[in-house]
């Protein structure tokens, strides 16, 4: 994570947020040392570094593990953090390290809509719902707005609206219980379940 570090020395928060003029609610509701699962919306390729925004502790994310096929940007990624996920499988060895990443105390960013293409009936995975039914990591819902595309400086304001966490106690991961935590949270971010 050498180069999420470098950033932080650089103030990319501050310079970030003067430059696309982020309005930051409800970010006090993360907490600063215990784990957690920051979930939101996906709009634009640009919302990992926006959800990095809510707190000031480095978030890990789970990325699609096409971008590892290219090695440079992989070794990149994995600098900054993130860790590869095979989106659609079910991919327990994602879900087994994000598992080891929060009992560590560490933050996991997660993106349920699987990806920011505006594609009709986009759904809401339930890898998040399984993560925390399985760790008992509460869940703190993350409103993107404002990020659709690239947004460009200063041109609009953008939003990141961290939402009521929704605690969760430890239980078996089934099918049913992680589809009812995903309509909450789908419900949370103003999707329709």
């Amino acid at each position: 994570m050498i180069l999420y570090r470098l950033l932080e020395r650089a103030n990319f928060r501050g310079i970030a947020r003067r430059l696309y003029r982020v309005r930051i609610t409800g970010a006090e509701r993360i907490p600063l040392v215990s784990p957690a699962i920051l979930v939101a919306n996906h709009e634009s390729m640009f919302d990992p570094w926006l959800l990095a925004l809510a707190t000031p502790r480095p978030v890990r994310y789970m990325a699609k593990a096409e971008l590892w096929r290219i090695s440079l940007l992989g070794r990149l990624l994995e600098e900054f953090g993130a860790f590869p996920v095979e989106r659609g499988t079910g991919d327990g060895s994602a879900i087994s390290r994000a598992a080891s990443l929060l009992r560590a105390g560490e933050v996991i960013g997660i993106f349920p809509q699987g990806t920011s293409k505006q594609l009709p009936g986009r759904v809401f995975h339930r890898g998040a719902a399984r993560l925390a039914l399985a760790t008992g990591t509460s869940i703190f819902p993350v409103q993107l707005v404002g990020t659709r595309g690239f947004p460009r400086p200063g041109r609009h304001r953008t939003e990141v609206r961290v939402g009521e966490p929704i605690h969760v106690e430890p239980a078996k991961p089934t099918v049913a219980a992680a589809r009812e935590l995903t309509n909450r949270l789908a419900r949370a971010l103003g999707a329709t379940p």
